[in-house]
């Protein structure tokens, strides 16, 4: 069990050595827990938000897969199936990421909005 922890692992180091998008996603996940204890967010938001970097993070780690095993069985020269594999791949990352930002906008827009007022109002 403790082997497949580390391979488990190690495939994530791979991935966040070698793919420029999940260190990208990872900055924003430290971003985003950052805000999340500035707001003081709630359990139930905390849940989200944690599902949210969960499944984005995870959809990376697969398309990564995906695109290694496809240029291992193709290699250098170019077929149209292991294209729309890699493309297809690669949407399920942009759908997550993007669906992660609705309802990241959606948990943190009140709050921000709310410093805003207060902002306001002590200055008027």
């Amino acid at each position: 069990m403790f082997s497949s922890f580390k391979d488990a692992f190690s495939g994530v180091k791979f991935t966040f050595k070698n793919e420029r998008n999940f260190r990208i996603h990872t900055v924003v996940t430290v971003l985003v827990v950052t805000a999340g204890f500035v707001l003081k967010i709630s359990l139930l938001e905390w849940t989200i938000i944690a599902l949210c970097i969960g499944l984005v993070l995870a959809m990376e780690l697969v398309n990564t897969a995906i695109e290694q095993t496809v240029d291992l069985i193709v290699g250098e020269s170019f077929h149209e199936l292991a294209r729309n594999a890699k493309d297809a791949a690669a949407g399920a990352v942009v759908l997550s990421a993007g669906i992660s930002v609705i309802i990241g906008l959606i948990i943190f827009l009140p709050y921000v909005w709310d410093l805003f007022m207060k902002l306001i109002e002590s200055i008027i």
